[in-house]
């Protein structure tokens, strides 16, 4: 790891943040506690809705932790191509009897009060998604004692990153669960992405700045693939999802093992930006047709996926989750730290054996 990272936690292992309410205080300090770095995520929620997640978990751990931002969306979905998704969902409307939401309704996010609060009252790491800030954002971080990290998912992005100031860059690989956090979200670009290692090491070949790396990522063997191939940390989201202090809904944490659910994709289905879920029903019935239009469809699809939780119905779920998700593993986050590193490790040690034969 990179020497602010070493000051940052013990392993080079970090949780991923989840939005959603999936990234509580008790996982994020879990996590924490036993040596990893953990996030919180502050996507979808209020300003005053992340100050006060802050404040419980620094009741929790006197460990360093992250918080993460989402960038501010240009609006520039096609009205009538949401319009026509609106009536591809009037029978999810009807089967759940719920409406749909308003896709016009306020897509802020509360960028700017957030950032206030953070520098207001700085943590030790704020990453960011969906963009990079501006160069005075990233400044006044860095005068604020807080370490920068932007998600980046190609070299350009990473190059404009550090020519903006951010002190490291999260390689997000096509294998990750969730939202791509893609800069720009260009539907001619279709539901394509690049694959972790190869990503790491033309970002590692692009610029200078220390290495995050995600993609699918749930054992201490691919970890150490990671840091061999560039990386400085790696960092886990559906390895964690599982853990009894992820506040994922039990459906979700059960479908990442069910026999039900064999394979990811990439799907626009449920908030019409790209991210990697399990393929259920709504994905199979509803993917193709879902527009380029975030957070417009994320607003029109909200209750419809309220809805489908409350009657435990997983078919109608968001259900993200990373290309490895079938190795998950239902254990206390702080055991799950211990055990991944652990593993790399071994893996470590493995691969010097055979360098050495």
């Amino acid at each position: 790891m990179s020497l602010a990272l070493t000051d940052l936690c013990r392993y080079p292992i970090v949780q991923a943040p989840m939005a959603g309410g999936v990234s509580s205080p008790q996982l994020v300090g879990a996590v924490a506690d036993a040596g990893a770095l953990g996030f919180l995520a502050a996507g979808y929620k209020t300003a005053d809705g992340m100050y006060h997640e802050i404040k419980e978990l620094r009741r929790l751990t006197g460990r360093p932790f992250g918080v993460n931002l989402f960038m501010p969306q240009p609006l520039l979905a096609d009205p009538s191509a949401v319009e026509v998704y609106r009536h591809q969902l009037a029978g999810e409307a009807s089967w759940y009897e719920t409406p749909l939401g308003d896709p016009d309704s306020s897509g802020d996010d509360g960028y700017e009060a957030k950032v206030a609060i953070l520098l207001d009252d700085p943590v030790p790491v704020v990453s960011f998604t969906f963009g990079c800030p501006t160069r005075e954002v990233l400044d006044a971080f860095a005068a604020a004692g807080t370490f920068t990290v932007v998600t980046v998912t190609t070299p350009q992005e990473a190059r404009n990153a550090q020519w903006a100031g951010a002190h490291a860059v999260c390689v997000q690989g096509t294998e990750a669960g969730g939202h791509q956090s893609t800069h720009r979200d260009d539907p001619q670009d279709g539901l394509t992405g690049t694959g972790l290692l190869t990503l790491v090491a033309e970002v590692r070949e692009s610029v200078r700045l220390p290495l995050l790396a995600a993609g699918g990522l749930m054992r201490g063997s691919q970890i150490t693939a990671v840091l061999a191939a560039g990386a400085d940390a790696a960092q886990l989201g559906t390895a964690f999802l599982a853990c009894p202090e992820s506040g994922a809904h039990p459906l979700h944490k059960q479908a990442l093992t069910n026999p039900l659910f064999v394979t990811t994709a990439l799907t626009r289905a449920f908030s019409g930006r790209p991210a990697r879920g399990l393929v259920n029903r709504f994905v199979r019935e509803h993917g193709r047709y879902a527009p380029a239009a975030y957070p417009q469809v994320h607003q029109l699809t909200s209750g419809l996926r309220k809805a489908a939780a409350k009657a435990g119905d997983a078919q109608g779920m968001a259900l993200w989750a990373g290309q490895g998700h079938r190795m998950a593993r239902e254990l206390p986050a702080g055991e799950l730290v211990e055990l991944l590193a652990v593993e790399t490790e071994a893996a470590r040690a493995a691969v010097n054996v055979r360098s050495a034969q």
